[in-house]
């Protein structure tokens, strides 16, 4: 059952918009076009309360005025699911779950993004949407209203199917980056190589990060947690002093410089890990000198993107083999 919408009345009295404005028309089938700039100004010109907590699954984004426009101009790369809701009403919040996790087992296939119209009813100006809940898609910048009210799981999938086989048709077929939640408790994706990590077990928490990246090859979160686990692996338990004390004796050996390399970042060295591996890229050729890129790169997936150690290497490395 939709609920309508009008924040100015009482919980279980008629919600309406103000203006009431009259719902999108146009068909699944026949998407028609939206200006999404025009949208995201008309969100940005209501008042809005500040930020609700993020929804907790892997590609689903909690939206408000100020994200709206970049979400939008996502949906040229994958289809962009948003869902207009109210967080006082359970059956918002059950479609929520619903669709949440369509999207986890979807994998990136499309992004769902939340709105809760109680605290962001510039959005739900901009939308024309009289109640809740309503859910639409915007595949290539071209709305689809999909349903109003709750619908059940099976109901649900069977819609989202239709989106992404009209998103594939239009060569809209990208996929979604995970979402971090932070304040949401761990990643669920990474529950068993999280566990695996903490035994110690790295051959086994390697496997479960090949499946996500399988699933996903542009899954930068499971790309560097499995270049760590593949670090850990290889590493002695010593410490690694032997193995650093062994690169040193033998510059030019690169197994050794390897070994090294695993104990250096492991201390923390990393700048000394990545001068000792990009100075042996300059000083081969052919095999010897690809083998040494790939392990170059597959370090740099363990380090922040943002740290100056790892974009100095960068710049190195492009020197190097440039």
């Amino acid at each position: 059952m939709s609920q309508p919408v009008n924040p100015n009345q009482a919980p279980g009295q008629a919600r309406r918009p103000a203006g009431g404005a009259a719902p999108a028309s146009a068909s699944f089938s026949r998407p028609g076009a939206v200006d999404l700039s025009q949208i995201a100004a008309q969100a940005s010109a209501q008042q809005t309360s500040p930020d609700a907590p993020a929804s907790a699954g892997s590609y689903t984004v909690e939206v408000t005025q100020a994200e709206l426009n970049s979400v939008l101009q996502q949906s040229m790369n994958y289809p962009v699911v948003i869902a207009l809701l109210s967080g006082a009403d359970p059956g918002c919040q059950q479609l929520k779950a619903t669709l949440t996790r369509i999207s986890d087992d979807d994998a990136g296939r499309w992004l769902l993004a939340t709105v809760d119209v109680d605290t962001q009813p510039g959005i739900a100006q901009a939308f024309q949407v009289q109640a809740v809940p309503t859910v639409m898609a915007i595949i290539g910048g071209q709305i689809a209203p999909l349903f109003q009210g709750t619908a059940d799981e099976q109901q649900v999938r069977a819609v989202l199917r239709q989106v992404l086989d009209t998103a594939v048709a239009n060569g809209v077929a990208g996929r979604v980056t995970p979402v971090s939640h932070p304040d949401a408790g761990p990643d669920p994706r990474f529950m068993k190589a999280d566990e695996a990590m903490a035994a110690g077990d790295y051959a086994t928490a390697i496997a479960e990060y090949d499946k996500l990246l399988a699933a996903n090859p542009k899954d930068h979160e499971a790309a560097a947690a499995r270049a760590t686990a593949a670090m850990l692996q290889r590493s002695p338990l010593d410490g690694g002093q032997d193995a650093i004390a062994a690169a040193d004796a033998d510059p030019q050996d690169i197994d050794k410089a390897f070994a090294a390399a695993d104990a250096e970042i492991i201390a923390g060295d990393a700048g000394k890990a990545f001068g000792r591996l990009i100075g042996l890229i300059r000083a081969t050729a052919g095999e010897d000198r690809e083998r040494l890129r790939v392990r170059v790169l597959e370090l740099f997936e363990t380090m922040d993107p943002a740290d100056p150690v790892l974009l100095a290497a960068r710049r190195d490395l492009g020197s190097a083999l440039f």
